[in-house]
Formats: C-alpha cells, structure tokens, sequence
C-alpha cells in the first residue's frame, strides 16, 4: 500500500519551497527599504507624517461620527499630532500635497 513518491512531486515540492522563500525574501526587502526611508526622514527632519492622506481622513471620519466613543479623546490627540507634524517637516513619506496640509484643521 505504500507508493512511492514521484518525481513530478518532488518538483512540484520544490517550487513551493523556492517559491515560498523568494516570497518571504523579496517582502523582507521591501519592508526594510521602507523602515530605511522613515528613520532617514526622522532622522533628518527629527520627525515625519504619521498616517496617509486616507488614513488621516478615515480617523477624522470616526471622530466625528463618534463623540461619546471612549477612544475619542486619543483618536483627536493622534489626528491633532499628525497634522502638527505634517506643517513643520519638509518631505513626507506619504502622498500628501501642500494644498491637502494646508486644508487640514486641528480637532
């Protein structure tokens, strides 16, 4: 009852692994370039933008339509941090124009 594996297994085995590897590999470099570009923006600049033009707007979204939310409080400290942020560095790492920091208010 006991078959033998087969070569075209064998192969199909070694794909997965080699596969899986360069997956894992290339999302490790990626995410490494990513950490490398924010520690010389923080470094440079002793701070950067902390959440995306989306993220940003979502986050104002939850506050407004959640005022007795018991987080709301933390959630305006953040949204109000990022916003101080964003006016006094020079390069962003998100996709921010100046006319969409100039627009933004303090909660």
């Amino acid at each position: 009852m006991t078959e033998a594996v087969t070569a075209e297994t064998w192969i199909g085995i070694g794909v997965a692994v080699v596969m899986f590897w360069g997956i894992a590999s290339w999302a490790l470099v990626r995410t490494l370039r990513q950490e490398e570009r924010k520690v010389s923006l923080l470094e440079r600049q002793g701070g950067m933008d902390t959440y995306s033009p989306k993220a940003l707007e979502e986050l104002r979204t939850f506050i407004e339509e959640n005022p007795e939310d018991p987080y709301v409080d933390d959630a305006k400290q953040k949204y109000n941090r990022c916003v101080e942020n964003l006016r006094s560095v020079e390069e962003y790492y998100y996709d921010w124009s100046d006319a969409e920091v100039d627009a933004l208010e303090s909660l």
